[in-house]
C-alpha cells in the first residue's frame, strides 16, 4: 500500500514559525514533524510515499530528498496553490495509483502502529478513518462511531485524527487542480454506510498553534 503525507498548508494559525519554514518541518524532539512520520511509515513497512506541497515546497523536497536515508522512496505532487484535502489528494491520484492508499496529516503527532492500517479490509467501503479523543480545542467533536461504521447522528463524538485510508473512487467527482475539502465527501459516503472506522486511544496531538508545538517538544524531550 502507498501512503501519502499532506504537506501543502500554510500554517496560518503557526505563525510568524511557518513565514519562512513550512508546518511540517517545524521541530519536536530535535526533528521535524514531517520526519517522525516518515520513520513510522518505514517502520510499518510502507516505501512509497507521495508528500503534496505548495507554501515553501521546495524546502521540503530539499530537506526530505528521495527519502532514502528514511527507508522509503518519496515522490512529491507540487500544486502551486494549495488545494484543500480532498483536492489535494485528486491531484495526487496519478502518483498513488488504482488501489486504496493510507492518508496522514502532516501537521499531527501521534505514536499509532500504521501496520494494520496497511492490510485494512476495504470491502463495501471507500474509507477507514482513525478517530482519537476529542482534545479541548474541539470538544464538540466530528463524527459517530457505531460499530466499526460512522453514522450520521448518536450523542457520542469523536475527533478524525487526519489519517485514513481511501479508495480512489471517494475522489473521482473532484475536478483536478480544483479546491476541495473532504468532509463533505465523507459525509455523502457515511449516508450510505460506506465509511469505517477505528478509534485509537493512543498519543495524538494536532500541533495547530505554537504553544501546542511548544507543549509537544517538550514532552518528547523529557
Amino acid at each position: 500500500m502507498k501512503a501519502m503525507i499532506l504537506a501543502a498548508g500554510r500554517g496560518e494559525r503557526m505563525r510568524p514559525l511557518t513565514d519562512h519554514t513550512p508546518k511540517p518541518l517545524l521541530k519536536v524532539g530535535g526533528k521535524p514533524l514531517i520526519v517522525w512520520h516518515l520513520e513510522g511509515l518505514a517502520r510499518a513497512g510502507f516505501r512509497d510515499i507521495v508528500i503534496n506541497h505548495a507554501h515553501l515546497g521546495d524546502q521540503i523536497e530539499t530537506v526530505l530528498g528521495d527519502g532514502r536515508r528514511f527507508g522509503v522512496h518519496i515522490q512529491y505532487s507540487a500544486e502551486g496553490e494549495a488545494l484543500e484535502t480532498a483536492g489535494g489528494i485528486a491531484y495526487a491520484l496519478p502518483l498513488l495509483g488504482a488501489a486504496p492508499f493510507l492518508v496522514v496529516n502532516g501537521d499531527i503527532f501521534c505514536d499509532l502502529d500504521f501496520s494494520h492500517l496497511a492490510q485494512q479490509p476495504m470491502d463495501g467501503v471507500v474509507a477507514h478513518l482513525v478517530l482519537v479523543d476529542n482534545p479541548p480545542q474541539h470538544q464538540q467533536g466530528d463524527f459517530v462511531l457505531d460499530h466499526g461504521k460512522l453514522v450520521e447522528e448518536g450523542d457520542s463524538r469523536l475527533t478524525f485524527s487526519g489519517i485514513g485510508v481511501y479508495r480512489p473512487e471517494l475522489f473521482s467527482g473532484v475536478v483536478r487542480g480544483s479546491k476541495a475539502k473532504l468532509a463533505p465527501l465523507l459525509r455523502a459516503e457515511i449516508g450510505k454506510g460506506r465509511v469505517s472506522a477505528e478509534h485509537y486511544r493512543g498519543h495524538w496531538v494536532d500541533v495547530g498553534t505554537p504553544e501546542r508545538l511548544q507543549a509537544l517538544d517538550q514532552l518528547l524531550n523529557l
